[in-house]
């Protein structure tokens, strides 16, 4: 069972990288995003709303910004899909899933704002300081709470495995994710805009298939 496991989750990493990642820019925004969530990690040991605050104005902020700013949207040559069946066959948040997430993320604040006591499940802030550590732990709570939603919303579309090894998968990324895109500034520098790694990928997927 552990094998399988982890074989599911090699799949569901690979499929993630070869999909969603051609572009260099993304994979050094994913870097920094990285690192900054290894920071967020050790931070929520000491406190867990500062380490809320780093993981969604940096780590999250520049992974995303990768995604829907940079990640090439047209057809996709090396794997032969077009945008529109990799937004309709990706296991996670896909762009659309994303928008509802960061849009919930970018109105929590502004609610706070209005109703300092969040409609009574906070304290009051008083302060500018009071208001960040709020927003930290509503942020903090929105975190988790994306997490296990699309988990469980797994568990009844697909099944428990998938959404476990999902759920692993997003927790272990800026691991993964630090040695797979650690080269991708120095390439960027380079002046490489597109991973000619997966070019190359696909000639042999091309070749396979002749």
């Amino acid at each position: 069972m552990i094998k399988h496991f982890l074989e599911q989750l090699r799949i569901q990493r690979w499929d993630d990288h070869r999909y969603y990642h051609h572009s260099r820019i993304n994979q050094s925004l994913h870097f920094v995003s990285a690192v900054s969530f290894m920071i967020a990690y050790v931070m929520m040991v000491f406190d867990p709303l500062i380490s809320a605050l780093i993981g969604w104005l940096v780590s999250m902020t520049s992974r995303q910004a990768g995604h829907f700013f940079f990640e090439p949207k047209g057809y996709d040559h090396v794997n032969q899909a077009t945008h529109e069946h990799k937004e309709e066959i990706k296991v996670g948040y896909n762009l659309q899933r994303k928008v509802v997430l960061m849009s919930i993320w970018a109105a929590a604040p502004v609610v706070l704002y209005l109703q300092p006591s969040f409609f009574g499940f906070l304290t009051p802030w008083t302060s500018a300081m009071d208001f960040a550590r709020e927003t930290a732990k509503l942020w903090l709570v929105i975190g988790v709470g994306g997490l296990l939603f699309r988990t469980i919303h797994l568990f009844f579309i697909r099944d428990v495995e998938t959404g476990l090894v999902w759920m692993t998968k997003i927790i272990t990324d800026p691991f993964n994710d630090f040695m797979l895109y650690r080269k991708a500034p120095i390439a960027l520098l380079r002046g490489e805009l597109i991973d000619p790694g997966l070019d190359l990928m696909g000639e042999g997927l091309e070749e396979q298939h002749a």
